[in-house]
């Protein structure tokens, strides 16, 4: 236990450890008088060595850190050590978040509340990676709400003329899944993916404050603000695709303000090539070039698409994923698109696939909640 809980840490930095834990600073005070009452009753430790490196707070319980930053942290050295740090702690397994000391000062209340909302999620995660690798299925089941003007839509092959509402009400079907044993859902604002803004985030804040459900939310993530109303509104995860290829610079640095374990990278791919803005645009750049950059980041969940099957029910791009897992066995990927029955959930179970995306299935009826449960 105590070799897991320091990642085998010299004792070099164990004496560093007990030196800065004698020697704490105002803002790590402050936010201490808090950890210290074991909120959510996970237990965080000061000055905690994990390997190479002396972490600001630990809860080694669900693999948390919190890092304060000073003002030094806003050179750019620094910044780059930052994230080749943060980059180090979550090969190992080690979730970071990250403050300012003026955050700290100015606004601790907020500070507190990303902080209770991160210890939910990763509480929510370390259930989900428990069941979806020890349990019977070995592929987390996720299902799809598209939203279109607030409502359960389904596209066919990315085409707004071409859809079909299947609710008025997309919480009721979120509790539908929910009821069913579903822990996960992916939650698509297609009205913010068509205009670049999120849209449909009131649609989000009610299934998460009314379900229990881990929720990735993409479509229209463009700016920081749209990462904050994502998050803010009870999103586990944003799911983003079109910037991750259009703006590296912007995105890096979204993952490293607000956590990369909060990200999932989205690939739409036609023919091994990336197409951006609800696949609209092609690119020259392929998926297994784009999960090898933001691996190197951190990045662990990536979401692939097969433009040529999603929404026609006719099987899923099993080759493409396939091949994907062969260059990177040891990312967790996500399939999306074509799946029409439980066959071909067993096929992308075998693959190696740790999620499948379901939509169009079950609203068809091709896939029925019950023909789940060796799955959940």
């Amino acid at each position: 236990m105590k070799e897991n809980m320091f990642y085998k840490a010299h004792p070099l930095i164990f004496q560093i450890a007990e030196r800065l834990r004698n020697q704490p600073t105002f803002s790590e005070s402050l936010l201490w008088s808090y950890l210290k009452q074991n909120p959510y009753s996970v237990k965080f430790r000061r000055q905690h060595p994990a390997s190479i490196y002396v972490l600001d707070f630990y809860a080694h319980q669900i693999r948390l850190a919190i890092e304060i930053d000073g003002d030094i942290h806003s050179i750019e050295e620094v910044k780059r050590n930052d994230i080749q740090r943060q980059q180090y702690l979550e090969s190992i397994g080690i979730q970071v978040i990250r403050f300012s000391n003026i955050q700290l000062k100015n606004n601790i209340e907020l500070v507190l509340e990303k902080i209770n909302e991160t210890i939910k999620i990763q509480i929510a995660k370390m259930k989900n990676l428990h069941s979806s690798t020890l349990g019977a299925g070995g592929l987390v089941i996720i299902p799809a709400i598209d939203i279109l003007e607030g409502k359960c839509v389904r596209l066919t092959r990315g085409d707004y003329e071409q859809k079909k509402v299947y609710n008025e009400d997309p919480l009721e079907v979120a509790k539908e899944f929910e009821g069913a044993g579903l822990s996960r859902l992916h939650l698509v604002d297609l009205d913010g993916a068509k205009s670049g803004e999120v849209k449909n985030w009131k649609v989000l804040e009610v299934i998460a404050a009314k379900t229990g459900l881990v929720i990735d939310f993409s479509g229209g993530i463009s700016t920081k603000k749209n990462v904050s109303i994502c998050f803010d509104s009870g999103a586990a995860y944003a799911a983003v695709g079109s910037i991750a290829v259009k703006d590296e610079n912007t995105l890096t640095g979204w993952l490293l303000e607000f956590g990369v374990h909060r990200f999932i990278i989205g690939a739409d791919v036609k023919d091994e090539k990336l197409a951006i803005k609800g696949w609209t645009e092609t690119t020259e750049l392929t998926v297994f070039d784009l999960i090898e950059n933001y691996k190197t980041k951190g990045v662990k969940q990536f979401f692939c698409t097969d433009i040529s099957k999603d929404g026609l029910l006719q099987g899923t791009g099993i080759d493409l994923y396939k091949k994907i897992l062969n260059m990177h066995p040891s990312i967790d990927l996500i399939a999306s698109g074509g799946v029409s029955s439980v066959d071909d959930l067993l096929e992308l179970r075998e693959a190696g696939c740790s999620g499948a995306i379901v939509g169009k299935a079950f609203y068809e009826k091709k896939i029925l909640l019950t023909d789940l449960k060796p799955f959940i």
